[in-house]
Formats: C-alpha cells, sequence, structure tokens
C-alpha cells in the first residue's frame, strides 16, 4: 500500500511519541479493508473463506468489554465462556491494553537470537509468581503442551536413564491436552483423532502391560497399576487438575496428592496442565493449589496468562529438570518476545490487583448454589452441577428435556443475552470473566432459568 506523503509523518509521530499511540492514531487513518461486516456477511465469509474446523454458536462478537460482548447490530451479551478461560482478566482489560499499546510503539519482537530487556524481566517476574525457578516461553496452550513432552522425554533419557527412544508419557481417559498430534496421542476422543493416525504410541492414556485398558481420570488404583506395570520407562504423567473439555470433571480431591506420592516412589515427573484451569479461575491461583501438599515438578500455563490479548504460554519447573534442554534442542521464534512478556506482566498484576483469586472462590460459591437451586427447579432436566471457582458446568438428561440438547439450550440462552458453549452434547461449561458482576452473574441465572423453562418445547437443532 502507497501512503500520501503527509500520512508517512504522521505514522513516524505515532511511534515517535510512543505513549501518545492512541491519541495519534486517532488523526491517522490509513485506507484499510472494511471490517465493519453485519453479521449475516461475517457468517457468509467465514462459511465462503474459512476451513470449518470449528461449529461456532450464531453469534457475531465486534466488540467486548469486562464480561460484556456486543454484535455488530448492538446487541448486548453476557459471556459466560471466556474463550474457554483466556478472558479471566475480562475483555479489553485497560491495564492490559496499555501495556500492549506502550510496548508495541518501543520493541515487538527479537527472536531469541538475541536477548531482549522485557523477556529477562517477564522470566524473573513469572518465576518469583508461581514458585517456579525455571521458564520457557512459548506462544499457545498447544506448544506448551508439546514442549512439556519433550522437556519430560529428555528427562527421562538424561537424568532417570530411560534406554533411549522407550521412554512413556501417560496421560488420563477423556483428557483434552490441545489438537497436536502429542496431544492427540494422549487423546482418547475418537472423534478427534480419526483420520490422524499413525499416533506417538509411548504417549498414551493406555495402562502399559494391559489389553489396552485406558487409565481412569480420579482413579488412583489405575495409576498404581501403570507404574508397577511400567514405572523404569515412564518419564512422565500429564493431567489437568479439573478436566476441563471432559465436562468439568472434578478428581476427589486426594487424587493429585496420592499421583504425586506414586511419582516419587517411581522417579516420575507429574506434570499439570493449568491451561484452562490456571489464573485464578477455581479460586485458586493455580487449581492444583486445592490438593494439599501438591507441587508438580512440571506446570503448563496460557489462556489467560495474556488475559486475552495475545496468545503467550509457558512452561515451568527447576533449573535441574529444565536443564535437560540445551541451545537448539528447542525454540520458538516469537516465544518469549517482548510484547507478549510485557502484556503477560500487566496480565498476572491484574490478577493480584483486582483479587481475583478471592472473587473466583467467592462469586464461584454464589453462582453454584444458585445452578443447584435451577437444578431443583428444572424437573430433572439438569442432572448435576459440578465445577470449582468460576469453572462450572450443568449437565442435561436429554430423556428429561424431550430429547432436546445442551446446544438447543445454549441457542435458547443466546436469544436471552447469555453466551455459552456446549461440550460434548448434554454439558454446558459455564465460565464467565472473573470480573463479573454479582449482578450479571445473577442476571445468567435468570437466562438459564427462563430458557430451561422453554428447553422441551424448543425446536430441535440439527448439531
Amino acid at each position: 500500500m502507497i501512503l500520501a506523503r503527509g500520512k508517512v509523518a504522521g505514522l513516524r509521530r505515532v511511534f515517535h511519541h510512543g505513549g501518545a499511540f492512541l491519541a495519534s492514531s486517532q488523526a491517522f487513518k490509513m485506507s484499510t479493508l472494511n471490517t465493519d461486516l453485519s453479521s449475516e456477511t461475517t457468517v457468509q465469509y467465514e462459511k465462503a473463506y474459512s476451513a470449518h474446523n470449528y461449529h461456532p454458536l450464531p453469534v457475531v462478537f465486534q466488540k467486548a468489554k469486562g464480561a460484556k460482548v456486543w454484535d455488530p447490530e448492538g446487541k448486548q451479551y453476557l459471556d459466560f465462556l471466556s474463550a474457554y478461560s483466556a478472558v479471566n482478566q475480562g475483555h479489553c482489560h485497560p491495564d492490559i491494553i496499555a501495556a500492549l499499546v506502550d510496548q508495541a510503539s518501543k520493541l515487538t519482537l527479537s527472536s531469541r537470537a538475541f536477548s531482549n530487556n522485557v523477556f529477562s524481566a517477564f522470566a524473573k517476574f513469572i518465576t518469583e509468581y508461581f514458585r517456579y525457578e525455571s521458564v520457557l516461553p512459548m506462544n499457545t496452550g498447544a506448544e506448551a503442551v508439546e514442549t512439556g513432552l519433550k522437556l519430560a522425554r529428555r528427562w527421562g533419557y538424561m537424568k532417570k536413564g530411560i534406554p533411549e527412544n522407550e521412554a512413556i508419557i501417560l496421560g488420563a481417559k477423556d483428557n483434552f491436552h490441545g489438537r497436536t498430534l502429542g496431544a492427540l496421542s494422549l487423546s482418547t476422543d475418537e472423534e478427534a483423532r480419526k483420520f490422524f493416525g499413525p499416533f506417538l504410541e509411548s504417549i498414551t492414556a493406555k495402562i502399559p502391560g494391559t489389553d489396552g485398558q485406558y487409565l481412569r481420570y480420579g482413579n488412583i488404583e489405575d495409576v498404581e497399576l501403570a507404574f508397577k506395570n511400567a514405572g523404569d520407562r515412564i518419564a512422565a504423567i500429564l493431567l489437568e487438575p479439573i478436566q476441563g473439555e471432559a465436562g468439568i470433571v472434578v478428581p476427589p480431591v486426594e487424587y493429585l496428592q496420592k499421583v504425586q506420592e506414586l511419582c516419587r516412589k517411581y522417579n516420575v515427573l507429574l506434570i499439570c496442565d493449568e491451561i484452562q484451569t490456571g489464573i485464578a479461575r477455581t479460586g485458586k491461583m493455580l487449581c492444583y493449589e486445592h490438593s494439599p501438599n501438591v507441587k508438580p515438578d512440571v506446570i503448563l500455563l496460557g489462556k489467560a496468562i495474556s488475559g486475552g490479548i495475545l496468545p503467550v504460554s509457558c512452561v515451568l519447573s527447576s533449573k535441574e529438570i529444565m536443564g535437560c534442554f540445551e541451545p537448539g534442542s528447542h525454540g520458538s521464534t516469537y516465544g518469549g518476545n517482548p510484547l507478549s512478556s510485557r502484556v503477560a506482566i500487566a496480565a498476572l498484576e491484574v490478577v493480584k490487583k483486582e483479587n481475583l483469586v478471592e472473587r473466583a472462590k467467592t462469586l464461584g460459591e454464589f453462582f453454584q448454589s444458585e445452578l443447584k437451586k435451577l437444578q431443583q427447579e428444572a424437573g430433572g432436566i439438569i442432572s448435576d452441577v459440578r465445577g470449582r471457582g468460576l469453572l462450572t458446568a450443568i449437565v442435561i438428561d436429554p430423556s428429561k428435556s424431550n430429547g432436546r440438547t445442551a446446544w438447543d439450550l445454549c441457542l435458547l440462552m443466546k436469544d436471552q443475552g447469555v453466551l455459552a458453549k456446549p461440550t460434548h452434547d448434554h454439558i454446558i461449561r459455564l465460565a464467565p470473566p472473573l470480573v463479573i458482576s454479582k449482578e450479571d452473574l445473577m442476571k445468567g441465572v435468570e437466562a438459564i432459568r427462563a430458557s430451561l423453562k422453554l428447553l422441551p418445547n424448543a425446536a430441535k437443532s440439527n448439531h
């Protein structure tokens, strides 16, 4: 694109003055593609030009603030999904946006071929924040998972002494750790795995030495059997402290502690995937903290680590374990970039400054109490309410809802101004931003109540 001479000068002024970026940009208008599309056109373009790897709820986001979003026609909704818990701090939090804008006018990318001052500050900040010794920065949650898998294998060969190419990494049935091949190798979701094989057989949710028996989540006997059968070759076990995509499945409170005890006994790394459950979502800074005396060897973070502004993820561990990586053994061009590092610092500062851990705990207790009242009123349509903090699920019994599914209920909730998304056909995950007001949380409850009354006679979807 060719810019007029005056516009070039204006662009220079914007970046010269840095902090005045927003004010300057209002005066500086570049000719650009029109993105102010109607909801109808947005959906048409997405269907026409985008791969069909998602089936979104029929609503279009144009702008968002806090716990509220608006479509192009100006209709307001309450967000009860939070981009799968990526916007715990609320949409477009002003402190995080200010950090983004300020850093964007200074330095956005150096690659790890050179050092940059912001990542170094971030590395010190985040290791002290979560009380770990070393961090490896990546971008997406799936990248953090792959990094954790590679780290576990390196540790298994270099520290534990597993014969090369024989290391096993275990997961649990119904897990979700992403959609890359390493994560899919752990998955037990046949629909997610279909036509993507062959998988990495040594990265598995199957118990070694059995005829394909899956390691059941929350079942300590299965972990013990796996370790007894192949403990000398198991490098790590990767677990979600609460299974998110499985439908907010909360394990027994002693589960992680008993897993950790077995890991210590058999010299196996305990890796916790906190990508969805971490950053105050469950009423603790990290979800594993609900389990007494547990300290995972490795934790994986993503999503809300940036407040939903940029893709940022990381792996945290000890220096002894992280030391298994050497220059050239792993990396990412964008991992640890100064823009993401600055944003992540601001996002994590917001969590503490606004006391989001306690807020999630208090509001979560209130929310679940209100949902359980709905369960009593709903004539059996809601078969279960479960979760921790503001990571909650309601389970729909289709036999009591005249065959209507969780998707049908979400469509009704949308019409009532509340947005959520099913996981599987019968479970709705409810996870609003942690900054939501109690009043708006109650509006969500009332929207669910009204939708439940309409559900048995609602139109059946083809989803």
